[in-house]
């Protein structure tokens, strides 16, 4: 990857005139079915470029009340699209169809126009718990009967796609606008694309400008990203079993009431603890968690995880009182 960065042809992508960042756009654009995509920084960016191209002052975003765009984009959605957010509850961080039909807003002068559904895949806070195509549908299918556009948080979509076998363009179809990271599991420094129309993607460019995200010479931070479409893809599944064998050492943990089901690449395990004595415990025998809410802690697997060191988790794990 670092050899495809030294070597990526760059040029001023504000001007449109990086060929790697152009090249890019175009490979993503095509994978997914889309007409356009924009690269940016981070998938905080993409998904609020996303949200304020749909929604605006006196619109309404609903979503999870999980959802990494409400809890973890630093009121973006507020201070961005100036819209309202309609929160939800489901199980493992999931919304149904039946659910989002309850709680779109009513045509009433009381109310704000619901004008962009938001999903997340994989859901973060549902330990990378995955939508497949067979629940997003009937979503669909609601939301276009509504004249409601659909906006995906897909910060780890090729983690769900190498567990569900779907083609990225299946995805593609069911949602007008698409964040879609390079970073985490791909393993890139830094990048996101927003996937959609060229109508969409041109407003979008003029968003971006206006959030700080125009980039220069950003082909090098491009050359990353086609790099690990090429090469890293393939090998998620290998993160993914890394995860289910965390879940299984931590099931059996005396100080774990319950791991939340291991889909991916996240773990999320429920403590009889408090998560700071974990924490501090497992810090002190080098194994690096997060809180993740009152009574939970989690762990992420990527590509620079290995086997070796799953072992050594293993054994230190072991003696973690």
């Amino acid at each position: 990857m670092l050899e495809a960065m030294y070597t990526a042809a760059v040029g001023d992508d504000v001007f449109g005139e990086d060929p790697t960042v152009n090249e890019l756009e175009r490979k993503v654009a095509t994978l997914f079915g889309k007409e356009a995509a924009l690269f940016c920084p981070s998938g905080t960016m993409t998904n609020q470029i996303g949200i304020t191209l749909n929604a605006g002052p006196q619109k309404e975003v609903i979503c999870h009340k999980d959802s990494h765009i409400y809890l973890y984009e630093a009121g973006g959605i507020m201070s961005n699209a100036h819209a309202s957010v309609k929160l939800l509850e489901g199980a493992y961080g999931k919304i149904s169809a039946e659910t989002i039909a309850e709680h779109i807003s009513p045509d009433d002068v009381h109310a704000c126009e619901t004008t962009l559904l938001a999903l997340e895949n994989t859901m973060n806070k549902g330990g990378g718990s995955i939508y497949t195509l067979e629940e997003v549908h009937p979503i669909k299918e609601l939301c276009s009967s509504q004249g409601i556009k659909m906006h995906l948080d897909g910060a780890r979509l090729f983690n769900a796609l190498a567990v569900t076998g779907d083609r990225p363009s299946d995805w593609g179809e069911m949602f007008d606008t698409l964040s879609v990271c390079m970073s985490k599991g791909l393993g890139c420094p830094v990048g996101s694309l927003l996937l959609g129309s060229k109508k969409d993607i041109k407003r979008a460019r003029r968003i971006r400008k206006s959030l700080g995200g125009g980039m220069r010479q950003a082909g090098f931070l491009a050359a990353a990203a086609i790099y690990a479409l090429d090469h890293h893809v393939q090998r998620l599944e290998e993160d993914h079993a890394r995860a289910r064998a965390i879940g299984e050492l931590l099931d059996v943990h005396p100080s774990v009431e319950e791991v939340l089901p291991v889909q991916t690449n996240i773990v999320i395990a429920k403590l009889s603890v408090i998560p700071e004595e974990m924490l501090g415990k497992l810090a002190e025998m080098g194994i690096k968690a997060v809180k993740f809410g009152k009574d939970q802690i989690r762990f992420v697997t990527h590509l620079d995880f290995t086997d070796h060191m799953l072992e050594e988790l293993r054994s230190r794990l072991q003696n973690l009182s």
